[in-house]
């Protein structure tokens, strides 16, 4: 009687439960917590990809948990030094070709970033697919050679989010978010996205290409390479400032 009474409990709460023990909020944690690491440094090179063209932009990024994140732009030469910075709820572009500090408001974080398929809250990660979305275990499904975890996430009641479903698969044996697919508030499908190279980078490996592909938009993508990428290194908050936009290199 008890397990029922457990069984049914789970049920009603909506806690979806795997086979390991663990319930889909714990495995979008632990995906979330290796992309993560406690803090990061890296250098990567996003490739746009238009039918008739192709730009790429190199940046290097920090980040410090869920709160900090900086960008700096290190090519082309007419981006150069445009410093995008994340602070808590916050986020401003320090853009020195007109020597000014943006502040980029809450209503512009689905807009492009960079002319590219990524947007400012993917930049900067302002949700949490761990905080803002409820989240359902839909099954088990291979995905290039891995198998991988299906997730929905739903955004809760007046979470900051921008997107109105997000289905994700997460591979079991190493938690790395392999496949996404990104819905509107109409349910239409809008991007999706994929992970390739899985590689050693300082302490894990990780996936380390990253292709967003719009779904209404033919001949269109763009692809994210990290190039190089640190965990767990020591960094004080004060790094993440409005001051050191203008100075970080």
């Amino acid at each position: 009687m008890r397990n029922l009474l457990n069984l049914l409990f789970f049920c009603l709460i909506g806690i979806t439960v795997t086979g390991q023990g663990l319930t889909a909020k714990e495995i979008i944690q632990k995906a979330d917590d290796k992309n993560r690491g406690l803090s990061s440094q890296g250098e990567m090179t996003m490739t746009i990809i238009r039918p008739d063209w192709t730009r790429a932009v190199s940046m290097k990024t920090w980040s410090k948990g869920k709160e900090y994140s900086l960008v700096l732009i290190t090519d082309p030469a007419k981006d150069k030094g445009q410093v995008f910075l994340k602070l808590k709820n916050d986020m401003w572009n320090w853009i020195p070709a007109i020597d000014k500090l943006i502040k980029i408001p809450p209503s512009m974080m689905l807009q492009s970033w960079m002319g590219s398929d990524f947007t400012n809250d993917d930049l900067v990660r302002e949700s949490s697919i761990v905080i803002d979305y409820s989240h359902k275990l839909l099954g088990k499904e291979t995905i290039r050679g891995y198998d991988c975890y299906k997730i929905e996430l739903i955004p809760l009641p007046d979470a900051p989010v921008v997107w109105g479903k997000v289905i994700m698969w997460v591979t079991t044996a190493s938690y790395d978010q392999w496949k996404a697919e990104y819905y509107d508030e109409d349910n239409h499908l809008i991007n999706i996205s994929n992970s390739y190279d899985i590689k050693k980078m300082s302490d894990r490996e990780v996936p380390t290409k990253i292709e967003i592909i719009p779904q209404n938009k033919t001949g269109q993508k763009t692809v994210l390479q990290i190039n190089r990428m640190q965990f767990n290194i020591k960094m004080d908050d004060s790094f993440f400032s409005q001051q050191n936009m203008r100075k970080v290199k």
